[in-house]
């Protein structure tokens, strides 16, 4: 499971115009399920982004977690982030997981989120969306499950 996280001071998610997902302050996490991933993927992505510390402490050093800030959660599925261009000039999708097993564990991960307290807000499984939003930092971190980063 990938994950793009992103601090930021606001961001939306919209579907034809309509709103369906926003949030102030917090973290903007582009999701990523790969075929061979499993829910302990699911739960390893939650955790990390939710104990990541990269929101500014007292002295300005990213010291903080969400946990400790209590700002929000906003998770887009993003399933390009299995595309590899590695031949050619088109990306090949078949690293990412089929719609069902991405459905899942999509889920299972903002789930996984919610138990551990954060006040997560969602874009739309499987739907072409609009994402806004304003980094802070700017502070982007990859996050991959089977550690590759």
């Amino acid at each position: 499971m990938r994950a793009v996280v992103t601090r930021v001071s606001e961001a939306r998610v919209e579907i034809d115009g309509r709103v369906v997902g926003a949030i102030g302050g917090g973290l903007l996490v582009l999701l990523g399920v790969a075929v061979a991933d499993t829910l302990d993927d699911a739960r390893y992505i939650a955790k990390k982004a939710y104990e990541l510390r990269i929101f500014r402490d007292d002295a300005g050093a990213m010291n903080r977690s969400l946990v400790e800030v209590g700002d929000e959660i906003l998770v887009v599925s993003q399933f390009t982030l299995f595309g590899d261009v590695r031949k050619g000039r088109r990306p090949s999708f078949i690293g990412a997981a089929p719609p069902e097993h991405g459905r899942r564990l999509y889920e299972a991960t903002v789930a996984e989120l919610r138990s551990l307290g954060a006040s997560v807000a969602t874009g739309e499984f499987a739907a072409t969306m609009s994402v806004h939003s304003v980094n802070d930092g700017p502070v982007t971190i990859l996050v991959d499950s089977t550690k590759l980063f």
